[in-house]
């Protein structure tokens, strides 16, 4: 008798999150799971307990990865509306360039499982929330500096740009080039 097959529990998580990202929450079927781990359908359950804790482990793994990305590319130097510009652009390249048209995974999970998934829903919540203050933040570095006018509500520039993010990462599921998000991007910064 041969020894079970071992897996990384990690890279277990990584290998879901795709799934899930690709095919969303009710779409994605246990065999799914178990055809991309490559593990018995009994280990998978025996390692996360269910279909809905793996899939929570596999949001934060999100968070903890892609959502940080967008934070961090904020967060370089150099001028804020360059930075800004930037950091969309390079989101729509990124969303673009998949060949499956994900977008983002916690604008997909919000439109699927928003109302219906406390857990998630607040998972979403905090993440947006997250990004908004980090926009808020730039906002307000690029008014010290004064490449943004002091006199404008930093935090309703905040929540606009996170609306931006939104609307982009649903947009690129279905855009046959870059021109109309490339628009959207350059009206957005040149606004400001």
């Amino acid at each position: 008798m041969g020894r079970p097959k071992q897996f990384d529990p990690d890279a277990a998580v990584e290998q879901a999150m795709e799934v899930f990202w690709r095919k969303g929450y009710a779409a994605t079927t246990p065999q799914d799971l178990v055809d991309a781990i490559g593990i018995g359908r009994g280990s998978l359950y025996n390692a996360f307990g269910s279909k809905h804790a793996l899939f929570d482990k596999a949001l934060r793994r999100y968070r903890d990865s892609q959502a940080l990305a967008l934070i961090e590319m904020l967060e370089e130097s150099g001028p804020v509306k360059d930075r800004l510009r930037k950091t969309l652009r390079f989101l729509v390249e990124m969303d673009l360039a998949d060949p499956d048209r994900r977008g983002c995974m916690a604008v997909n999970v919000a439109a699927e499982l928003a109302g219906t998934d406390e857990g998630a829903t607040e998972l979403v919540r905090r993440m947006f929330d997250r990004t908004e203050d980090a926009f808020r933040a730039l906002v307000e570095e690029g008014q010290r500096a004064g490449e943004i006018a002091s006199g404008r509500d930093a935090h309703a520039i905040g929540s606009l740009l996170l609306n931006t993010v939104v609307g982009l990462r649903l947009m690129v599921r279905v855009a046959e080039g870059p021109d109309r998000l490339s628009r959207v991007i350059d009206a957005m910064v040149d606004a400001l």
